[in-house]
């Protein structure tokens, strides 16, 4: 199988129609009963694997993405506020490293990623088409970037951890 580009050397076309934020909230919508169908019934022998010394394992993965919501959601806030320039992430992943997410709960992260997202969701529903064409300079991208596209921005990067997931499951086939 083809190896995943790096999340950071990604580049993205911010040039979306305004009539596909319908389809991406609904990819962002989906992305937890995704995790939780993927994560479903998995030791914690698979849920803990790395499948190298400096990789995350599918629960430290799944924290991850519980981790950046406050993100996505303060980007959108910089975006309606008339900020120049977005909040910027913290490319070490400091949070993550420091969450120790494999000494909770798969279900507890879940659950709160659930929840979380399902907040952000109901954020976004509410948004008019001049709202959701507002912009801000994307710092590490150092592009505009409009919530449209940050939406796609965040569904791209779920899809990312999500793909990481299914190919650590696929390692630890011998494991399950």
């Amino acid at each position: 199988m083809t190896d995943m580009m790096k999340w950071f050397e990604r580049k993205f076309s911010l040039d979306l129609p305004v009539w596909m934020f319908s389809s991406l909230l609904e990819r962002l919508r989906g992305t937890p009963a995704r995790v939780e169908d993927l994560t479903r019934d998995l030791s914690q022998e698979v849920l803990f694997v790395r499948a190298g010394e400096s990789s995350w394992s599918i629960q430290e993965n799944v924290g991850h993405l519980l981790d950046l919501e406050p993100l996505w959601a303060g980007r959108v806030d910089d975006i309606l506020a008339g900020k120049e320039i977005m909040t910027p992430a913290d490319l070490t992943n400091r949070k993550t490293y420091e969450a120790n997410h494999n000494a909770t709960s798969i279900k507890g992260i879940v659950i709160s990623f659930r929840e979380a997202r399902i907040a952000f969701v109901h954020r976004l529903e509410d948004l008019d088409d001049a709202s959701i064409e507002k912009s801000a300079m994307h710092p590490r991208l150092e592009q505009p970037m409009r919530i449209l596209d940050l939406i796609s921005f965040v569904v791209e990067h779920d899809d990312h951890h999500l793909a990481r997931i299914s190919s650590i499951k696929r390692e630890s086939r011998d494991l399950v």
